[in-house]
């Protein structure tokens, strides 16, 4: 699995030891708000890292837990995968494949307005373009959250317009692997 590195964190594949850390973040409703409407519980976010580790395993690729090196705490949690129109993963992964690869991130709170989901965001998508050759990557979220259409703005990303990706209407963005070289 892949490590990568930013001048202020460490982005570590999701495994259970960081379920103390994720947890704590996504019982925070303010985190919650845009991704689920609800505070996650134990379980759930168990279950989560534990389709997380599936799709590491199928993919090579999903979601990371930020380290702060300093505090050792998880600051927050990004991917590059491949999304999805439906709800649910699917059990056969590799059916994901055709879709395009997706970028997306969440922060605790205690590093909101401090640069780090761009920071993060932007060394996830050198991985995407480079490591794994995409040809674009998207990134979805619901069009109420602005704070995130800023970091996919950093990202250089165009407004595609609301269409459908986990089974709920979410604004999406997109940069191709052109517009990226050209930044």
């Amino acid at each position: 699995m892949i490590i990568l590195h930013t001048t202020r964190m460490r982005l570590e594949p999701i495994t259970e030891q960081h379920l103390d850390g994720v947890y704590a973040m996504d019982q925070i409703p303010e985190v919650m708000r845009y991704i689920s409407g609800q505070p996650a519980t134990r379980e759930q976010t168990a279950a989560w890292i534990a389709r997380v580790q599936r799709c590491w395993a199928a993919w090579g690729t999903s979601w990371w837990a930020f380290i702060d090196p300093a505090s050792g705490r998880v600051a927050g949690t990004g991917c590059i995968q491949y999304a999805r129109r439906e709800a649910d993963l699917p059990d056969d992964l590799d059916s994901l494949r055709s879709n395009p690869l997706e970028i997306g991130w969440r922060l605790h709170p205690d590093f909101w307005r401090k640069g780090m989901a761009s920071e993060a965001a932007l060394r996830m998508a050198e991985f995407a373009f480079d490591s794994l050759a995409a040809q674009e990557l998207i990134a979805v979220r619901h069009p109420d959250n602005v704070a995130s259409a800023r970091v996919m703005d950093r990202l250089h990303m165009h407004y595609r317009g609301v269409e459908t990706w986990y089974g709920t209407l979410e604004a999406t963005h997109v940069v191709t692997r052109d517009d990226w070289l050209k930044t």
